[in-house]
């Protein structure tokens, strides 16, 4: 796994360009998942980039109307009681 090292404007541009991503692919537009594989495997980012990553998304989706969820919190969807899941970083879930 290979960390990759961006700066800040690479690193808004990617952060932009993956919720773009993630709201046109998710297969349930009131259901967004960011999992630990795409961030940290795939992306190759680190922790602090991870968590500017989620800082952001939760602003953005909060303001378009989703709660959002992050690491083993509980939440409610479809009348079951959920969690975030420890391969999960977050969940969007259109109020």
């Amino acid at each position: 796994m290979e960390v990759r090292i961006l700066n800040n404007k690479e690193l808004k541009a990617f952060i932009i360009a993956f919720i773009n991503k993630k709201e046109k692919e998710s297969s349930n537009i009131n259901y967004i998942e960011y999992s630990y594989y795409e961030l940290k495997v795939k992306y190759g980012l680190t922790e602090e980039q991870i968590d500017e990553v989620l800082r952001v998304s939760r602003d953005y989706f909060e303001n378009k109307n989703y709660d959002v969820y992050f690491t083993n919190a509980e939440f409610q969807y479809n009348g079951q009681k959920r969690k975030v899941e420890t391969n999960d970083y977050m969940v969007a879930i259109k109020q």
